[in-house]
């Protein structure tokens, strides 16, 4: 059942029954002549369709993210956020994919040899429920622009949102919703042409074989437990203000936030007592209200895995520096917490966790701190705050990740890739690298 439900009240604010088989093969026939045509078109006519689509949205901003901070829980400015970036990410691509598209002519011995770039056909989305305006444009606007259609089945929590977003694409725009139960998935990568998912590394790997079974392409982003990395000649406020703010905006239920702090030894409690002054100031509360720093989580049972997350690193020797306790009252709320003494043997030190858990460690020196980072199965983004750039840079380099913050805080940018490598998935999004994931790079030689 796909339904969404108000996190504070629990009021259920939209349901809907899957869709049977049939009826999903039926619209993804009439998808296919949809791309056919739409792929036909220029790549300036298609991104004009896109624009369009842009301006709808940005009308219906506020109507969006008011839906958002209702079923997702983010506080209300994030969702303002997502909703601001998404339709700067249709108006970037827009204005990118003609020159990025454009036929490239090759020099060889042909009279005239090119490389081209033409769709897939239909790809199957997979989509998550943390950013559920955001996740769904960032796959879906590159592979439009590339001619392709593009089939988004989204989480079941998020429905209402999803509708109200669905409303607004153009009859001539080749995209839709598909509402598949969860044993309908694997059937439907067979019948389209390629996979995007995003979401966790265990239902990735299921997807993925069942792709790679049927020889479709795929591109994964599975989240992260991305390492903040504090050396001991880091300007400390700041350190402490932008991890606080990274591990616990969107309530921590972000891939590409900083989950496990590490810092270099001999600054290791300066930074400690800064970091948890910064958690001292966040302010739980209704998602609505402007005051809100702390948003409750999305649903009860996101909540519990993550308590028992903490729990397992206590019974472990890690010790709950602040939070740690499931608060009385409506709505799923959780307090910051920071857990130290964290080793091995607790779960959370090889595990993601979503939600406003913090995990400060400590390293001897730099290439200890790097060495920390990367024993981990993760590895999408990670940061280094230093007064020594070149330095930065260096170890840098040694990080297994996607990509690499130096003193700055880890987030997303349309004009630079995003994925990760090891459990946290292959392929990118974003960029000019995210456009040519779903294309075929096609070779023309004239003799």
């Amino acid at each position: 059942m796909f339904r969404s439900i108000h996190v504070l009240s629990g009021e259920t604010l939209f349901e809907r029954a899957p869709q049977p088989y049939a009826d999903f093969a039926q619209d993804l026939a009439e998808l296919r002549r949809r791309q056919s045509r739409f792929a036909a078109l220029p790549v300036t006519g298609r991104t004009a369709l896109l624009l369009e689509l842009a301006d709808k949205l940005a009308q219906k901003r506020d109507v969006l993210a008011k839906m958002v901070c209702e079923e997702v829980g983010r506080c209300l400015r994030e969702c303002e956020a997502e909703l601001d970036k998404s339709v700067e990410l249709i108006r970037y691509y827009s204005h990118l994919s003609p020159e990025l598209l454009a036929h490239k002519t090759i020099a060889t011995q042909a009279s005239l040899s090119q490389v081209r770039f033409e769709p897939l056909g239909v790809v199957l989305a997979v989509m998550p429920w943390n950013y559920p305006v955001w996740q769904v444009l960032r796959f879906a606007v590159p592979a439009l622009c590339a001619g392709n259609a593009c089939v988004v089945k989204p989480a079941p929590s998020v429905a209402r949102v999803t509708e109200a977003l669905f409303d607004l694409v153009h009859e001539d725009l080749p995209m839709m919703a598909a509402w598949l139960a969860a044993d309908d998935v694997q059937h439907a990568i067979e019948e389209c042409d390629a996979l995007a998912f995003t979401g966790s590394t265990e239902t990735g790997r299921l997807l993925a074989g069942h792709a790679g079974r049927s020889l479709k392409k795929s591109v994964l982003e599975l989240g992260g437990s991305n390492p903040f990395i504090v050396l001991a000649d880091a300007d400390l406020a700041q350190a402490a203000k932008d991890a606080c703010y990274s591990r616990f905006r969107d309530a921590g239920q972000s891939c590409n936030a900083a989950k496990r702090v590490i810092v270099e030894e001999a600054v290791a409690d300066r930074f400690s007592e800064l970091f948890l002054a910064e958690c001292g100031r966040l302010q739980t509360g209704d998602p609505m209200r402007p005051e809100t720093t702390l948003a409750p989580l999305h649903r009860e049972d996101l909540r519990d895995k993550v308590h028992a997350q903490v729990v397992d690193a206590l019974a472990n020797g890690a010790r709950a520096l602040c939070g740690g306790k499931i608060p009385e009252g409506p709505g799923w709320f959780y307090p910051a917490t920071v857990l130290a003494d964290v080793n091995p043997a607790c779960r959370v030190y090889h595990e993601e966790v979503f939600g406003p858990v913090a995990v400060l460690m400590r390293a001897a020196d730099a290439e200890a701190a790097v060495a920390l980072a990367n024993d981990n199965p993760f590895g999408l983004g990670a940061a280094i705050y230093t007064a020594n750039e070149q330095a930065g840079w260096r170890y840098a380099e040694k990080l297994q990740t996607g990509a690499v913050f130096i003193n700055r805080h880890t987030s997303s940018d349309l004009r630079l890739p995003f994925g990760g490598v090891k459990a946290s998935g292959y392929g990118r999004e974003l960029s000019e690298f995210g456009l040519y994931e779903f294309v075929n790079v096609k070779s023309y030689w004239q003799k």
